[in-house]
């Protein structure tokens, strides 16, 4: 009998790894900065296929400053593969024309704890419109989703001033959509609220991405990285999950080597018997709280 091709539910593709913020919740990497080609990309899509009918082009980077996203997209079409993004939602008013209507666009998740990021240069009111409006239009369309994260709560809500900047944030949604009810009256930080038909407030903990110089270490633990998901980086390089932003855990590179052959590798495949006896036996997974949710 021939064996079942295992299915991801996400498989991260970071087409850049430039971004035009820099946010203090997301380190500044030491990888050369670079754009995937449009070669690059056809070919990752046909040996990720088999696997998986969902990408994020996400990892690092701000998949909107890349120049050929459009003719990603119409790739993916061609594919039959659903693309999500997930963007800081800073370049929407120059790309969001373009993009809104693309059959294979599934999904836009839109950072808005990203206003920080580079706070000189935005301005709040036409930053939040800008996404707005595309939001509604989006809608209109009803064609995809959107969610607006604010992923920047603390444990008990101490950080005062943050929590000031997320309320008017939500005041702004609340008014622009001219909702009948107060946002924060039905909100649990941690937890998702859909506002509307196709549309969702996912609120989190601000996390931390995990790094091997940290004091912070335990093996014990669980993820779902190989599992519902996988990475690859704009190089090439194959990652288990979408929190090894730098490549420590490097796989093996889709463009040297079929997909296939990575994901039944013997690296691959010690993460995986590790995680199945709550175990994590790579190093920077030790220093990952990820693992400690599940």
């Amino acid at each position: 009998m021939e064996k079942k091709i295992k299915k991801y539910k996400k498989v991260y593709i970071e087409i850049t790894n430039r971004c035009n913020l820099k946010c203090s919740f997301c380190p500044q990497g030491v990888r050369t900065p670079k754009f995937m080609t449009i070669d690059e990309f056809r070919y990752i899509l046909d040996e990720i296929k088999p696997y998986s009918d969902y990408i994020y082009l996400h990892v690092k980077g701000e998949p909107l400053l890349h120049p050929k996203i459009v003719d990603f997209l119409d790739i993916a079409e061609e594919k039959k593969i659903k693309v999500n993004i997930t963007t800081n939602g800073t370049l929407i008013d120059k790309v969001g024309e373009k993009i809104v209507d693309k059959k294979a666009f599934r999904q836009v998740n839109f950072s808005l704890h990203s206003f920080d990021g580079d706070i000189d240069k935005i301005d709040e009111d036409d930053y939040l419109k800008k996404i707005l409006d595309f939001t509604k239009k989006s809608l209109f369309l009803e064609n995809t989703y959107i969610s607006l994260r604010l992923w920047n709560f603390h444990e008990g809500n101490k950080n005062k001033n943050q929590m000031e900047g997320n309320r008017k944030i939500i005041e702004k949604i609340e008014k622009y959509f001219d909702l009948d009810y107060k946002i924060e009256d039905k909100l649990i930080p941690g937890h998702g609220l859909k506002i509307k038909n196709r549309l969702y407030l996912n609120t989190d903990l601000e996390f931390k991405w995990p790094e091997l110089y940290d004091e912070y270490e335990n093996e014990d633990g669980f993820c779902y990285g190989l599992r519902t998901q996988i990475g690859v980086l704009v190089d090439g390089t194959v990652i288990p999950c979408c929190l090894d932003g730098e490549g420590v855990i490097n796989l093996g590179n889709i463009l040297e080597i079929p997909f296939k052959e990575i994901i039944e590798g013997k690296r691959a495949t010690a993460i995986y018997d590790g995680f199945s006896n709550k175990k994590a036996v790579e190093e920077l997974c030790k220093k990952c709280t990820f693992k400690e949710k599940f």
